[in-house]
């Protein structure tokens, strides 16, 4: 399809190209997924009817230059001016449409030399203005214009996502035009949106934050992250330094296992966020740095971080759920401790599987030695010990009710104690004469009272 549209181009006078991502990942040989189509030398109207005889193609984002088919997935775009009219970005633009711009002067609008790379999609030809194929086979992410390129600010997380994702070094030029960007007029849903796109397909999901940091960037949004740059830890157990060092750690080796846990951008912000406690609970008692309770600590900054960034309540949800409970794991594996209990820690989390990731992502490290795992086969043992548990027939509120046992404002506190004896592995029959007693017991004692 998009080959005849070409072909129906070139033979009305104007020229189609390939434009943007979908050039730099296929000349780096990574998937390409979309296609961003420009079309150059035909006026919106002329193109308008030429791919009318292609389908019925809509003028969805019209003002932008842009026609759709939806049913293809496909838009095609003229190419265009962009004047920054008010801070803030995305809706701060004057757009003027100009089919005969030209190659560069469509290119110089792009944010980065790799990003403005153009191929005809007839010839194959890739059109080059800025070094990006340079810039590609250096593996640097360099600003195309001095100019243009500061009047988006969300192209400061942008350079550090596509570090991130791309395995690249930013330029020390635009890294040194990026410190001089004021981000703060952007609204939080253009920032998570790049957040997410590191977290989920970074290569190393850090260098997001890095990048950040050399641009003297992570105050604004990840203000809490940046506070833990000057977080000390006890050296013995923590030989790689400071919280923002171990976080950093901790987010890459949880990159691992990305495509195993249940919610995969829950996960990340969990390995992200674990540690934001020890801001608030470090201290230095007889010589050595402890941050006792940090993972319940830090759930103030861990709310204030997440109601200031995250959009959607499943996510805050989960990682509220996880932080307070992401030291047991090693904990229990290390001591070895009860049935019971590792029945417990699974029940308390909304994702307990992930829990054993996340552990496995934090596991300590001792100075001298090597790393300990978290002992991952035991955690795994258990979960599937908890899991059987579960599985079983337990007592219901129906069961006390047929039983003979009244409704009552206690109800939920004797079904409470129904369940801590299926987490205790009690079968259900000896768990409803147990339940049944206890609930005697206890209201007996409510009419004494």
């Amino acid at each position: 399809m998009v080959i005849r549209i070409a072909e129906a181009v070139r033979k009305a006078g104007g020229n189609t190209y390939l434009v943007g991502g979908c050039v730099r990942d296929s000349i780096m040989g990574r998937p390409v997924n979309d296609l961003d189509i420009e079309v150059h030398g035909i006026s919106q109207e002329s193109l308008y009817d030429l791919l009318s005889s292609f389908g019925r193609p809509l003028t969805y984002g019209a003002s932008f230059g842009i026609i759709s088919f939806p049913d293809l997935d496909l838009d095609i775009a003229l190419p265009r001016r962009e004047k920054v009219t008010a801070e803030g970005g995305h809706r701060g633009f004057d757009i003027e449409i100009d089919p005969f711009i030209g190659t560069e002067g469509a290119a110089r609008r792009r944010d980065f030399t790799v990003n403005a790379l153009m191929q005809d999609v007839l010839t194959g030809e890739i059109i080059d203005h800025f070094g990006g194929l340079r810039d590609i086979e250096e593996k640097i992410l360099r600003h195309v214009d001095d100019c243009s390129f500061p009047e988006d600010p969300l192209r400061v997380y942008r350079a550090a996502q596509f570090a991130s994702r791309l395995g690249f070094t930013v330029a020390p030029e635009t890294v040194g035009l990026c410190r001089g960007i004021d981000t703060s007029t952007l609204s939080a849903e253009r920032v998570e949106a790049e957040l997410r796109k590191a977290l989920l397909d970074g290569i190393s999901p850090s260098v997001f934050f890095t990048v950040l940091e050399q641009m003297d960037q992570l105050r604004t949004w990840f203000g809490e992250i940046d506070r833990m740059r000057d977080i000390e830890q006890d050296p013995v157990f923590h030989p790689e330094g400071s919280v923002f060092i171990h976080s950093m750690q901790v987010l890459d080796r949880a990159a691992a296992y990305r495509d195993r846990v249940s919610d995969p951008y829950s996960f990340m912000l969990l390995a992200l966020l674990h540690d934001i406690g020890k801001i608030e609970a470090t201290e230095v008692i007889d010589g050595r740095i402890h941050a006792y309770g940090h993972e319940v600590l830090g759930l103030p900054l861990l709310d204030r971080f997440l109601d200031r960034l995250v959009s959607k309540s499943s996510v805050k949800n989960y990682v509220r759920n996880m932080v307070p409970l992401h030291m047991k794991p090693n904990v229990a594996a290390f001591n070895r401790v009860s049935v019971k209990s590792t029945n417990h820690m699974f029940d308390d989390a909304c994702a307990p599987e992930d829990l054993i990731y996340m552990a496995m992502s934090d596991r300590p490290v001792k100075a001298g030695d090597v790393p300990f795992s978290g002992d991952s086969g035991f955690l795994f043992e258990r979960l599937e010990e908890y899991r059987q548990t579960m599985s079983r027939p337990f007592v219901m509120g129906k069961d006390l009710i047929d039983s003979g046992l009244e409704p009552g404002e206690d109800f939920s506190d004797i079904l409470d104690f129904a369940h801590k004896l299926r987490l205790a592995g009690i079968d259900k029959i000896s768990a409803l004469k147990q339940t049944i007693a206890y609930a005697r017991q206890l209201r007996k004692k409510n009419v004494s009272d």
